[in-house]
């Protein structure tokens, strides 16, 4: 069992003050499901990003599978890895889709639960979605290499494990953008980056990280996931919601910057 590292930090500790929070979030953002393959969700406390992270999960529809990428802050564990436990939060237990995680090719993702065991960017996102839809089978996945050859090995092992499973499946990569910017700073350049992904620009994502010398934590998730969806069939990305810690704060001097971005499969 994956026990909760950040609750009564990151979001509160008591299932009902958790439940009161995230539905404070999803106030006044619209309620309408799209045919999401991908998403990047900021994953900051839920006072600062969970109303931004709240325009993603109301968009989002029912998956058999949700594969959650994020960054490894910790620097515990193999550089990339998954994990095969159950992950505990004040609303629940989320198992893990043991099928679809066999059926990842392992070149690349390794087996390391030391890696997730303090790390907080895949433990955000869990109580979203289980107030959206209850039980969830999930994929959490690890990245603490995030150069764009990685990401691509890591993105194909997705969207190959998708195709051997068949299953539902939307690819969630955990990231805030710019950090300890001032405000003005940082919208500008998350601007800039936030227009390569929108255009499914995986080479110009890091070319543009690299010309602003980013500190977007999640750099590699974000382009990973683009890898698998694309590949998935996803061709449309749309920026639902952009903020800053200054809008909570007040504080514009020096923020973090968290967007909310979809990535939709074609209707046909």
């Amino acid at each position: 069992m994956r026990e909760p590292a950040v609750s009564g930090q990151f979001y509160p500790l008591s299932k009902n003050d958790l439940n009161r929070q995230i539905s404070k979030c999803f106030e006044g953002v619209p309620q309408v499901e799209k045919e999401v393959l991908g998403a990047v969700v900021p994953h900051a406390g839920y006072v600062y990003s969970g109303n931004t992270a709240a325009y993603v999960y109301s968009a989002l529809p029912r998956a058999d599978t949700f594969v959650i990428l994020g960054p490894n802050h910790t620097g515990y564990g193999s550089p990339v890895a998954v994990s095969r436990e159950t992950w505990k939060t004040p609303l629940g237990e989320a198992k893990p889709d043991t099928e679809f995680i066999g059926a990842l090719p392992g070149k690349i993702i390794d087996l390391d639960e030391s890696a997730h065991r303090y790390e907080h960017s895949i433990e955000v996102q869990l109580p979203f979605l289980q107030q959206r839809f209850g039980d969830i089978n999930i994929v959490p996945i690890c990245m603490g290499m995030q150069d764009e050859e990685t990401e691509l090995d890591v993105g194909n092992e997705i969207s190959e494990a998708v195709k051997k499973t068949k299953k539902r499946t939307v690819v969630i990569a955990s990231s805030d953008f710019t950090h300890y910017r001032p405000d003005k700073v940082a919208r500008e350049n998350d601007a800039y980056f936030i227009n390569a992904i929108l255009d499914l620009d995986i080479t110009g994502f890091y070319r543009r990280l690299f010309e602003r010398d980013a500190s977007v934590c999640g750099y590699g998730p974000i382009a990973a996931m683009m890898v698998a969806v694309k590949n998935m069939g996803a061709r449309k990305a749309t920026l639902l919601k952009y903020s800053t810690s200054g809008d909570t704060t007040g504080d514009l001097s020096a923020v973090v910057g968290y967007a909310g971005i979809i990535v939709e499969q074609p209707v046909s």
